[in-house]
């Protein structure tokens, strides 16, 4: 059985929320509008905050953007805290339920399984760890930002809050919202790493798609990074006597020492009884054996799927960001852009502030300005006085998952058996009289996650050994790290060389830094706490009884990839491989295929004198470099003429660009999936279907050189053998009928943007299929241009559909010459507070590609003040 805990609420849970709702607003219809209101907060005036140590004013504009100023970091950051709490404080106690596994004691039953998952993993025992780790400063910080969110909730009802107590107290709810703390925050760090945490649904997949293939099979459905044809991050250097030289070896973007991009390489189907055996590489499991582990594969995928997305994780999730020289900016200084590609909400997941120190000095060294995480203090993305940076996903592999023979109590490791470290885990419940209590179970790797799932609770005793088989993780987030003291540093860094110090505590999430500054420098920092495997590649679950599996320590922290003003004078990062197998270490194997950072690099050359709006044009650029390599294949088809020939026409005056009022890009998408399902659906368990972004682009690729591979066979037709244009004349024929149904007859009338839809759902009370809830929290759908694999990554999944699932969270474009003349946008607007005019004000504009005036010096923001709010001390308290 696969989880499925998303959304977190029950439907008869909701249907009565639903009922009662509707109620109340049929009868008390001014007190709805009072309810809906009454969390608003004030933006203007003053008010008292007991702790500061002297006035803070905080500025916004007509977008609600707060800009803070204050005469010491402390005040800064319990002003932080008190603003995001206006703002979105239901959100901020929402994800600390996620992290804590609490969400029971706000939902009830329906969120329990979640819980589990969470506490067997153990975030918030973790970030109680890490507090003890954080340098004086950043504890202070912390304790503030902890301050200001308690002030602001002390006195208010949690009506008064967010509506959306409002409605939980409508099911009978007397839910208090407690203070918040300083683990609160760090708590954060874990959800991010998780939803940021790389190969570890790879991992689970290799091994699901092993009921159907073999492991030369499933590898070929992973093709490696293609040097030939795309750049890596870092094109040059290696490790010399200890240090990372980015002078070192010679540039590779064509790695002639990698293995042959042999197209045949994914035409082998290898023998049908190679099984999970070799792909784990464990001897001796048995018939019976294999299905406990495949079984307890599957469970661990739903237990992964179970969480609430709070960033975004899965193919489409990722980002582009990257930095141009002053040798190739029309200002002769750099120019840095970033929009990181997360999972959709309402509200989305940023918060743009600015934080600054009136007088900068080292008792107060913040002036900076950017987006930032509720709940957690500091500026994530931004830039400051001096510098700018950008954060992309690394894809790291940082999780293994190791097979586990359990007996009992304890379990096999280099002929020995362990005893299991057990902890007992208990729950409170919403409507529920008793808590429930779990043990959760570890092995010397981590927590045995396939516990969580009931249905693998009872896997059997085996004949002769006796043994049961269970999935443990070792993640490096769930060691304590030192994350925020590196978001701290990085805020005040006036230099390369105080960038990449802060830089060196930033363990987890394994992000891409990209820096720009003032003084003319870009480059790029590959941190992170990234571990050295003595076997394997991390690609398969591991036999955790074999201590040759073992991690031996992490890549020190100079030795990771770096490059300050590289000759090419950009930095362009979009999740593409980090650098070329010069290098040493293994850093990852599921990095993107390269076909935005490509087409990225390709635009930054074709100019030496680019701009801000250049950039803005580039982050919103919809060319499909997947049409450009099927295309040619398409056209070459004979379908003839009539209807089935219609949407081919199309594709004949196609500019390849996936736009939302493209007819010939809707069809393109319909052909992609349908060529997908035809080509891969009969040899994958539906768990595993592609879902067709980078990487399927690159099987694909190679796949179109093996006209006559077995691949293109169709398994279901068994006195027939399928060729590439047999199943390629089918897919046109299926998107034409996909068109017609859910669009029109006439191609004319055909386009992406009515398929290609946003839905911003709230995390929590917008997911329940309750029509009257979801609409009160939700906003859309909107239709949208670009893609999966296009720079305006607006990713959507092939298996399922054409809705969006993951979308560029942001957009920022920083102007080191001018930093006033730097732009930004929001998903959705600063505001939590459903029906608030900041709720979702910047959405059309960024649907539409549209960037914000990102005003920084304190000229320019008061120039586009709407509303001042002062916060003075209160000497009374």
């Amino acid at each position: 059985m696969v989880l499925r805990l998303r959304p977190v609420l029950t439907r008869p849970f909701l249907i009565g929320v639903a009922v009662v709702v509707a109620i109340a607003l049929v009868a008390v219809a001014a007190l709805a509008v009072t309810t809906v209101r009454r969390p608003f907060p004030e933006h203007a005036g003053t008010v008292q905050l007991a702790g500061l140590g002297a006035d803070v004013d905080v500025v916004r504009d007509e977008q609600g953007i707060p800009q803070v100023y204050a005469d010491t970091a402390e005040d800064l950051f319990m002003a932080q805290g008190y603003v995001h709490a206006q703002d979105r404080f239901f959100e901020m106690d929402f994800r600390r339920h996620v992290t804590a596994g609490r969400l029971a004691e706000l939902f009830g039953e329906s969120a329990l399984e979640t819980d589990k998952v969470v506490r067997t993993m153990g975030w918030r025992k973790v970030a109680e760890q890490e507090l003890d780790e954080l340098q004086p400063a950043t504890r202070r910080y912390l304790d503030a930002y902890a301050h200001g969110v308690n002030d602001y909730i002390a006195d208010r009802e949690p009506g008064a809050l967010a509506l959306e107590y409002s409605v939980l107290a409508l099911t009978g709810s007397d839910y208090e919202p407690e203070p918040w703390t300083a683990v609160d925050s760090l708590a954060w760090l874990k959800a991010m790493a998780w939803d940021l945490r790389s190969n570890m649904a790879d991992e689970i997949d290799r091994v699901l798609a092993t009921e159907k293939l073999s492991r030369s099979q499933v590898d070929a459905l992973y093709p490696r990074f293609p040097f030939r044809r795309h750049d890596p991050i870092v094109t040059k250097g290696t490790v010399v006597g200890g240090d990372f030289d980015q002078t070192a070896g010679r540039r590779r973007n064509a790695d002639t020492d990698r293995a042959s991009e042999d197209p045949e390489s994914a035409d082998s189907l290898g023998d049908a009884d190679e099984r999970v055996t070799e792909g784990l590489s464990v001897k001796g499991l048995g018939v019976e054996g294999l299905r406990d582990v495949i079984g307890s594969m599957r469970g661990v995928a739903g237990v992964a799927a179970g969480l609430p997305t709070l960033l975004g994780f899965g193919d489409g999730t990722g980002s582009n960001s990257w930095a141009v020289s002053g040798d190739r900016s029309a200002t002769g200084k750099p120019i840095l852009a970033n929009d990181p590609h997360l999972a959709p909400s309402a509200p989305g997941v940023w918060h743009q502030m600015g934080l600054h120190c009136r007088t900068v000095s080292d008792e107060c060294p913040f002036d900076v300005s950017g987006f930032t995480f509720s709940g957690m203090p500091g500026v994530v993305i931004g830039h400051n006085a001096d510098i700018a940076w950008g954060l992309t996903t690394m894809y790291a592999d940082v999780t293994d998952l190791y097979v586990e023979r359990i007996e009992g109590d304890r379990y096999l490791h280099d002929g020995r058996w362990l005893p299991l470290t057990r902890r007992t885990e208990t729950f409170e419940v919403a409507g529920e009289d008793d808590p429930e209590t779990i043990t959760v179970r570890e092995t010397m790797h981590g927590p045995v996650l396939s516990d969580v799932d009931d249905t693998l609770a009872d896997v059997g005793e085996r004949a002769g050994g006796g043994s049961t088989y269970g999935v443990a993780l070792q993640w490096t987030a769930l060691s304590p790290g030192r994350t925020m003291d590196a978001v701290f540093g990085i805020d005040k860094a006036k230099d390369w060389e105080s960038f990449r110090r802060a830089a060196r505590h930033f363990d987890v999430p394994s992000q891409n830094l990209v820096y720009a500054d003032r003084a003319g420098n870009i480059g790029y920092q590959a941190p992170g706490r990234i571990p050295i495997r003595t076997r394997g590649d991390g690609t398969w679950p591991a036999p955790g009884w074999d201590p040759s599996y073992a991690w031996d320590g992490f890549i020190p922290y100079g030795e990771l990839p770096r490059v300050l003003n590289p000759p090419e004078g950009y930095v362009v990062t979009a999740n593409q491989q980090v650098i070329g197998r010069q290098y040493p270490y293994l850093i990852g194997t599921e990095q993107a295929a390269g076909y935005r950072s490509q087409r990225i690099v390709d635009l930054i050359t074709r100019s030496s004198t680019l701009d801000v709006d250049d950039m803005t044009r580039i982050q919103v650029d919809t060319h499909n470099t997947q049409a450009t390599t099927l295309m040619p294949y398409l056209l070459d088809v004979d379908l003839g003429s009539g209807y089935y020939a219609d949407g081919q026409e199309l594709l004949a005056d196609w500019d390849l660009k996936q736009d939302s009022d493209s007819g010939a890009a809707a069809y393109f998408a319909s052909v992609w999936r349908n060529l997908l399902a035809r080509t891969f659906h009969d040899d994958l368990p539906q768990d595993v279907w592609p879902s067709g972004g980078e990487r399927w682009f690159e099987v694909v690729r190679r796949l179109l050189n093996a006209p006559d591979s077995l691949w293109w066979d169709d398994r279901t037709t068994k006195t027939v053998r399928e060729s590439r244009d047999d199943i390629l004349r089918t897919a046109m024929r299926d998107a034409r009928d996909d068109m017609t149904s859910r669009q029109s007859l006439d191609p004319e009338l055909w386009t992406w943007g009515r398929l290609h839809t946003l839905t911003l759902e709230n995390a929590t009370l917008g997911t329940s299929g309750v029509g009257l809830v979801e609409r009160i929290f939700n906003r859309g759908p909107y239709a949208l241009s670009g893609g999966s694999g296009i720079v305006d990554a607006t990713a959507w999944d092939a298996a399922k559909g054409y809705e969006v699932t993951a979308v560029p969270s942001m957009r920022m474009v920083v102007d080191l010459d001018d930093l006033d003349r730097s732009r930004w946008i929001n998903l959705t607007g600063v505001s939590g507070h459903a029906y608030h005019r900041n709720y979702v004000d910047q959405t059309e504009l960024w649907a539409e590609g549209k960037t914000l005036p990102w005003a920084f010096t304190q000229e320019k923001v008061d120039d586009a003040a709407e509303d001042t709010l002062t916060l003075t001390p209160d000497l009374e308290r």
